[in-house]
């Protein structure tokens, strides 16, 4: 996916899933450029593979040991955050979601009016708004408070995610699936997109 901010080039995100023993394991780096400062964003998610509620969730770099974690224990009953070297537990109460087992389970929704899911930080409300075509692509539209995001889902299978907006103190960034726009840089910015295009698919 293409980030953008103000129609401007901003980064790109590339998702990645599989299969692993007994769960579905998603990847997602993130490569802040352009117009926001050159930062990268790593969060993995390990999800229950039909249900897509969270098993555990990290955040991170990528380069070292991650700067936030989540772990649900099922066997003992807990929810574990961790962030640097506090750490807090809490009862596990309830079926999780992280924010990238969020956004999959949304695409399971196919059209429904309204939906709620619980996050370690809160309760998440999903509205449906009306359908919006997407470079030709017909999709669901939800709006998620709190955060006033929101994201396109293809209304056809595999009823992929074609676009997200999260407000940010930046502004509005748009992540959209699709050619991206033209970014400074020579050969090598443009190979690493090929790179990245070919990893979505």
């Amino acid at each position: 996916m293409t980030l953008s901010l103000g129609g401007r080039f901003a980064g790109e995100q590339v998702w990645q899933l599989h299969p692993e023993r007994n769960v579905l394991s998603a990847r997602v780096q993130t490569d802040f450029a352009g117009v926001l400062p050159e930062i990268r964003r790593v969060q993995h998610s390990r999800m229950h593979p039909r249900t897509l509620a969270s098993q555990a969730y990290t955040e991170g770099d990528g380069r070292g040991r991650p700067t936030f974690e989540t772990s649900f224990d099922r066997r003992s009953g807990l929810v574990t955050l961790r962030q640097g070297r506090d750490e807090v537990s809490q009862p596990l109460t309830n079926e999780y979601h992280d924010p990238v087992s969020l956004l999959l389970w949304l695409r399971t929704l196919q059209g429904q009016e309204r939906a709620a899911a619980h996050l370690t930080g809160g309760r998440a409300l999903i509205q449906r708004l009306p359908d919006l075509e997407v470079d030709g692509h017909p999709c669901y539209t939800y709006f998620l408070r709190p955060g006033n995001a929101y994201v396109y889902v293809e209304q056809e299978s595999p009823h992929r995610l074609r676009r997200l907006i999260q407000p940010t103190d930046f502004g509005p960034i748009e992540a959209s699936v699709g050619l991206p726009r033209a970014r400074p840089g020579g050969s090598g910015s443009d190979k690493g997109r090929r790179r990245s295009r070919r990893e979505e698919r």
